[in-house]
């Protein structure tokens, strides 16, 4: 997607205005971390495979070519990744097309962004064939335009995604408030100079300077994240 939609405000990178909602998908706006899992269990399953319990903390939150390269090291599968791509992102839509439950607090805030016309942009490691099936689900229409992972040469934890994110919004990187959910997707964030605000789903994640840890996105609203601006130097 392209976007149009001009930075919110008229102050500069040096100014205190939020131009810009950067979101993550998985884990952060969907409850679908553990809809990963369950299907690379259940592949590898099927590859004679059983998957530790443990590995759950590697995998999540990042680009599937890490993910999905790991199992095949651990397990020793005989799978390439191309192959083994195909079978999760099939996996996966089988899995959402039951049903694609929400985070809470997600529907609102995506509502009052919308409402206040903040420019936001939904920024995934996730396929686009993916991302445009959640899309359906949560409303294109709150989003100027969304960054896949298989659209990037580097997807996180490196800052490309973000960097691409504030961009096309036409907004300083800095003045862009990200929301995510994994330690993989904070560190691209913080690469790209963004303000964080950090909400874990399976695995903690401490505070630090420019990251703001909340226990779910029913504590951020558009005031709290004006506000995130504000408190910085």
């Amino acid at each position: 997607m392209t976007s149009t939609v001009p930075a919110l405000g008229t102050r500069s990178a040096e100014g205190s205005a939020l131009q810009a909602v950067l979101l993550d998908m998985d884990g952060t706006l969907v409850d679908t971390e553990g809809f990963w899992w369950d299907v690379e269990v259940e592949v590898f399953a099927a590859l004679g495979h059983t998957l530790d319990d443990s590995w759950k903390h590697v995998v999540v939150g990042g680009p599937m070519t890490r993910s999905a390269g790991f199992l095949i090291e651990a397990t020793g599968a005989d799978i390439t990744l191309a192959e083994l791509s195909v079978l999760l992102n099939d996996g996966f839509e089988a899995r959402i097309s039951t049903g694609l439950p929400l985070k809470p607090g997600a529907a609102r805030l995506l509502a009052e962004l919308h409402q206040h016309s903040v420019p936001t942009a939904l920024v995934s490691a996730s396929h686009r064939r993916i991302i445009d099936r959640v899309l359906a689900v949560l409303g294109p229409h709150h989003f100027a335009l969304s960054i896949a992972g298989d659209e990037v040469t580097r997807t996180k934890p490196f800052p490309d995604p973000y960097l691409l994110a504030a961009g096309g919004l036409g907004a300083h990187p800095a003045r862009c408030a990200v929301v995510e959910d994994t330690s993989t997707g904070v560190a691209a964030a913080e690469a790209a100079g963004c303000r964080v605000v950090a909400v874990p789903s399976l695995a903690p994640i401490g505070p630090a300077e420019r990251r703001t840890v909340v226990p779910s996105l029913e504590h951020v609203d558009l005031a709290f994240l004006h506000s995130l601006m504000t408190e910085m130097p």
